[in-house]
């Protein structure tokens, strides 16, 4: 019977989050439910990816310029003022039907909603539980005198959050400290919501799921990584470029690296200079994605060095996207320079391919330390786009004797990972644990 087992599942329309809730709704249709998603007009998934769906589009008010130009606070401020009032109206008629509404963290709506319908509301994280933690403990921070940083402190250790530096904390979002603090106040508060769904790893994140465990008193259900559960079919936002594989087979195991700074991210014509450069100079093949509009001032790619292209010859393949899982699954690809989103690191952990870490802001800065520091998978480039330093940390990660000592710890964490989410793995058993869950609201 379908009453009581519909879910309605409301996406941030940013492919770092929309990708994860999509392949909740995946993994959820396949434990029995049925899934609407309320998605915003903005960025909008392709509902003929997911045929066994019901997409809810909703009223926001939003355009490519609202992201791009403004304040990301202000934009998902804008997001959830806009919206709330035409979800409301959308699922009135069908509230009979379901049994809770599950929203990304950013899309705060959800629970406003739940609340006024008085349905149950589970919240879903999409980024790592450490990097929470660590945005939750800047209102200390401040309070201590630490914050706003100073140059002088950059380098220091955060106190009580080994091994962050003051530099690793997951500012950089926003144009102020007080935005920063008032996105705190959104994102990391439970509220009334039921239970909170990871999408990380207890073997990876469990000090940092304990704490949280212990502070919210709330079922946590860490069931990542997510796309592990789901189907292949594709959530991305952008047209793939799959004519790389072919180019991909005629290279050899392990030797080239695959570049993407997420699809956000954007360089100028000093940076894009300085990355082509540094991989020209490495000797190494790589596979280099570069969005259209991605370097500033240009369409695409009409602001790489003269004489680049030359130099690289057939060494070189650039796209303007990729099918990344299936590329870091590719036995040709032994590295991977990164901007550290949470669904990118996840994504290199499954494949054990080791990293280089190129974080931009927000929680990619924790991400890159942790993977550099602690899980020791990847080296970061420590002085920004340079280079000197992007050949040396390339030849490092793909050529050196320290790289054979971090491919090994690569492919064991991708064997830990693929424990997890095999029968009798923890992320196994928690997602059984949510199913039942949310049947006994």
């Amino acid at each position: 019977m379908e009453n009581k087992r519909r879910l309605v599942l409301v996406p941030c329309p940013l492919q770092g989050h929309l990708s994860p809730m999509l392949d909740l709704a995946t993994t959820l249709h396949s434990k029995g439910f049925f899934i609407t998603i309320a998605h915003t007009q903005f960025n909008s998934p392709n509902p003929s990816n997911h045929p066994d769906f019901v997409f809810l589009p909703i009223s926001d008010g939003l355009t490519e310029n609202d992201l791009l130009s403004g304040d990301f606070l202000d934009f998902i401020a804008t997001i959830n003022t806009n919206c709330e009032g035409p979800l409301k109206e959308c699922l009135v008629p069908m509230v009979d039907q379901v049994a809770c509404i599950i929203y990304d963290t950013m899309m705060y709506l959800g629970e406003t909603v739940a609340n006024h319908l008085k349905l149950p509301s589970i919240i879903l994280r999409t980024s790592g539980a450490t990097a929470l933690a660590a945005y939750g403990a800047m209102p200390a921070l401040q309070e201590a005198g630490y914050l706003p940083l100073q140059d002088s402190m950059l380098q220091e250790l955060v106190p009580q959050f080994y091994p962050l530096r003051f530099k690793d904390l997951p500012l950089g979002i926003s144009k102020s400290l007080e935005s920063i603090l008032q996105l705190l106040s959104i994102v990391c508060i439970i509220r009334t919501s039921s239970a909170i769904i990871w999408n990380t790893m207890d073997y990876l994140e469990h000090p940092a799921l304990e704490k949280l465990r212990q502070d919210h008193q709330i079922p946590i259900f860490s069931i990542g990584p997510l796309f592990k559960f789901a189907s292949t079919t594709s959530s991305s936002l952008l047209e793939q470029d799959s004519n790389c594989i072919p180019w991909l087979n005629n290279q050899a195991p392990n030797s080239v690296l695959y570049i993407s700074l997420g699809s956000l991210v954007s360089v100028n014509e000093r940076e894009i200079a300085e990355m082509a450069w540094g991989l020209a100079n490495s000797g190494q093949p790589f596979l280099w994605v570069v969005r259209p509009g991605s370097v500033l001032g240009s369409q695409w790619i009409e602001l790489l060095p003269e004489g680049f292209e030359e130099v690289i010859g057939e060494r070189g393949l650039i796209v303007k996207w990729a099918p990344q899982r299936e590329v870091l699954a590719h036995g040709a690809v032994g590295g991977f320079w990164s901007h550290c989103g949470w669904n990118s690191t996840m994504e290199s952990f499954c494949e054990g391919v080791p990293m280089i870490c190129s974080p931009n802001k927000g929680d990619q800065k924790v991400n890159a330390r942790f993977i550099s520091c602690v899980w020791k998978v990847g080296l970061e480039l420590v002085n920004g786009l340079e280079r000197r330093e992007i050949e040396t940390v390339i030849r490092k990660l793909m050529l050196d004797k320290e790289s054979g000592e971090i491919r090994q710890r690569a492919a064991d964490l991708k064997e830990k990972v693929e424990l997890c989410v095999k029968k009798g793995g923890s992320s196994y058993n928690s997602l059984n644990d949510l199913a039942e869950y949310i049947l006994s609201l």
